[in-house]
């Protein structure tokens, strides 16, 4: 099973990048199932529901979550449906609205928070190492494929979880932080893993944001409010996994496209 996570969406011009390029590689790669990191789509702050029936429409089966899942409340509904291919963080506490884990087909997607993420740092969540324990453990029987994605800050923490599950997943993918890192492999007993794998959207920016306005935050300790960048060059950040026997993966291959 070919299997391709695409790294955060980031507003109107992640969206324009991942319909540009996705159906190419949908067609070169002959690639089985698409998972897309959806917290930032809607204006850089979660989706609403006409951007996930529009990405749907570009090719995207799945939808993972992050520190922004909750902010439309118009995709509550779609969260909490098992039916509907989108998840929420796992380890958000009991009584969060949406879930965290959820199948399509024999396909087993799962989204977990780090304890540190960035101003949300503060916020209450359940240890994730635990979180993925309790799931795991609870499984009738072991699907085709696992696929966790860990949207965090720390590098450590996001290896650590790679090295945790390592062999009991099919692929472990960092996000978050809109920087791909250059360390896809696979772990000693065949898990895909990366710490981060970028972001769709803006090049010329910071993590998507205009550069005009963060640098009055960080050279004049103005507090400024983000503005997406949506003029310039574009970039497309995704991994390909492979998955073998046994649930896990035999390869990963990362994709980066700027253009």
């Amino acid at each position: 099973m070919k299997i391709l996570y695409v790294g955060d969406i980031m507003g109107e011009p992640g969206i324009e990048v991942v319909e540009s390029v996705l159906p190419g590689l949908l067609k070169d790669q002959q690639i089985d199932l698409v998972i897309a990191q959806a917290e930032n789509v809607s204006e850089g702050r979660g989706i609403t529901v006409e951007d996930y029936r529009r990405l749907q429409k570009a090719g995207v089966n799945f939808f993972t979550g992050g520190n922004w899942s909750l902010h439309q409340k118009e995709i509550w509904p779609l969260l909490e449906n098992a039916d509907e291919p989108i998840v929420r963080p796992a380890n958000y506490p009991a009584g969060t609205p949406g879930l965290g884990y959820k199948y399509l087909n024999d396909v087993l997607v799962i989204s977990l928070l780090g304890k540190v993420v960035g101003k949300d740092a503060d916020k209450p969540v359940d240890n994730p190492l635990q979180c993925i324990d309790q799931i795991l453990d609870g499984l009738d029987k072991k699907p085709d494929a696992i696929v966790v994605n860990f949207h965090g800050d720390f590098s450590s923490e996001k290896v650590i979880i790679g090295h945790y599950l390592d062999g009991r997943v099919t692929a472990v993918i960092g996000d978050h932080w809109h920087v791909p890192t250059a360390d896809a492999r696979l772990l000693p007993k065949s898990t895909a893993h990366i710490t981060d794998v970028g972001m769709c959207g803006a090049l010329n920016a910071s993590l998507g944001i205009t550069l005009e306005s963060v640098l009055p935050r960080w050279r004049d300790g103005r507090v400024t409010r983000n503005e997406l960048e949506t003029s310039g060059p574009r970039q497309f950040n995704a991994v390909l996994i492979e998955s073998g026997q046994a649930g896990l993966a035999d390869s990963i291959t990362q994709i980066q496209r700027n253009f």
